[in-house]
């Protein structure tokens, strides 16, 4: 096993209003799966945060999860394995306002 797969890796969503929510569904049963769906908008920037948290910001709000630059390169190699490997992420901000 690799080091991408041992790690586990807390996230968040901050929505800007409930009215971006689409559906929430928690099942009262054990072990059950859990879902969050949503509108994040538009992507205004995509940053690594604090150094270890990849943060997408949308027009309507930011999913975080901690996730280091260097653990998504490995992971952007190993899925395109065949192909020349991907840049290093920088950091994406839109112009639309």
């Amino acid at each position: 096993m690799n080091d991408v797969e041992t790690l586990e890796h807390m996230f968040s969503v901050e929505m800007n209003s409930k009215k971006y929510v689409k559906s929430i569904s928690i099942s009262d049963n054990t072990h059950a799966r859990v879902f969050f769906e949503g509108n994040l908008g538009e992507l205004r920037e995509l940053s690594h945060a604090e150094g270890n948290v990849l943060e997408f910001t949308g027009e309507n709000g930011i999913f975080r999860i901690d996730l280091t630059e260097e653990q998504l390169q490995k992971i952007l190699t190993c899925s395109h394995h065949k192909s020349s490997p991907s840049s290093r992420m920088g950091s994406y901000t839109s112009t639309k306002k």
